[in-house]
């Protein structure tokens, strides 16, 4: 049996109940956020192939004949999902939907990090440092990119989420060296100081025109407890990561690892290999992760391109749908919320996206409102006989053909 999830980073569908204790509470926090919603309203793109799956059915989102249309074939499972660990970022929502559900936030430094870090920083880069403060990664560059390359000093900055990011130009300081770099800090940020993930972000060009490279961003996690991913891999089976999806774990639980460059290369790489998967027969995991709806337009505030995005992999749907082998099975979800019409330019407390097809349904299946991101692994483990005792009830007996 192959099961394929595919996240949709960021395509949140609602605030959650609590997501007013969440962002800035002058601003009433994340109340009212509506990733999916606002995005479509203030971009408007029809989407009929996931309204086919029943996205139009989730509570609270906004149908329309040039967005959501009515469709009279609708086939597949539909849902969202809430989120138990007290965070709204990609570390947290990866680690839940494998089983991992937090009892307490990863930390995070509003005011930058502290002496102790950054002395040890320093001294394992040889050099200064630039910035340590929480920053938009695109205005970071803008702030400090010139004074980056007269010095080489590397620009450290931070988020709302629990992260260390190290930004450098490519002609001041080769890839490979801020990768050593970034594993040095992901050493030193353990224990009192640990945080999420440690971020590499090589970038390239001219002030005020520096480019991200993000087909080299690296990220480097903290190892999660054993996850479902683990029991997955110890049953026998393949574990495909692609994208950022095998950084979130820290490379844990994974038989493959496939890097990359942004959505479309992650869809293409997808499909073939579910392709190859059902040519040959593989019994196992495909676990994918598509960033640019977060990095490239959801921090950027940019409803237009996260709108564009959606369609991307809206049109792409009917080929996953015919990929999906027999017997197996297709999730698609998501980790959180990043509302490109918020305030500021942090990711949002929001329900996960849950839609599921396996080819022999011949109607919708409701799946309700999950109470944990858990279900997914759950399900992946009892689809695929592998043992999993921890957090989270399977769904799998409702996806039936």
């Amino acid at each position: 049996m192959l099961m394929t999830i595919v996240v949709l980073d960021s395509v949140g569908v609602g605030e959650l109940p609590d997501a007013a204790h969440f962002g800035d509470p002058q601003q009433g926090g994340d109340a009212g956020a509506f990733t999916l919603n606002h995005t479509l309203k203030a971009a408007p793109t029809a989407l009929p192939n996931l309204a086919g799956l029943g996205l139009g059915s989730l509570p609270g989102v906004e149908r329309s004949a040039e967005t959501i249309p009515e469709v009279e074939s609708a086939r597949g499972a539909f849902g969202r999902m809430q989120e138990v660990s007290p965070g709204k970022d990609s570390s947290t929502g990866h680690w839940e939907f494998m089983g991992i559900q937090l009892e307490n936030a990863f930390q995070v430094y509003p005011q930058g990090f502290p002496k102790e870090v950054m002395d040890r920083f320093d001294a394992a880069t040889g050099r200064g440092h630039l910035c340590n403060l929480p920053y938009s990664g695109t205005e970071v560059l803008k702030d400090y990119g010139e004074e980056h390359l007269r010095t080489g000093f590397p620009i450290v900055y931070t988020s709302a989420d629990s992260v260390f990011q190290v930004a450098a130009h490519v002609d001041v300081v080769p890839v490979e060296t801020l990768y050593a770099w970034c594993e040095a800090a992901r050493e030193i940020l353990q224990g009192k100081y640990a945080v999420a993930r440690v971020i590499a972000r090589p970038f390239t060009g001219q002030a005020p025109n520096f480019e991200r490279l993000n087909d080299q961003r690296h990220d480097y996690s903290l190892v999660p407890p054993r996850t479902v991913l683990d029991a997955i891999k110890d049953s026998g089976k393949a574990v495909i990561g692609i994208g950022k999806i095998p950084d979130l774990y820290a490379g844990q639980g994974f038989t493959e690892q496939h890097h990359t460059d942004d959505n479309t290369d992650g869809i293409r790489q997808t499909l073939e290999r579910m392709r190859r998967a059902g040519q040959e027969g593989t019994d196992g995991l495909i676990f994918t992760n598509l960033v640019d709806f977060d990095s490239k337009y959801g921090h950027r505030r940019d409803p237009q391109g996260y709108a564009a995005a959606l369609k991307e992999f809206d049109d792409a749907l009917p080929e996953f749908l015919a990929a999906v082998p027999e017997g197996g099975a297709l999730l698609i979800i998501s980790d959180h919320g990043n509302d490109p019409t918020w305030y500021g330019s942090d990711h949002t407390r929001e329900h996960g996206l849950l839609l599921a097809y396996r080819p022999g349904m011949q109607e919708l299946a409701d799946l309700g409102t999950r109470e944990t991101f858990a279900d997914v692994g759950a399900t992946a483990a009892e689809a695929l006989g592998a043992e999993w005792d921890g957090p989270g009830q399977s769904f799998w007996a409702q996806l039936r053909g």
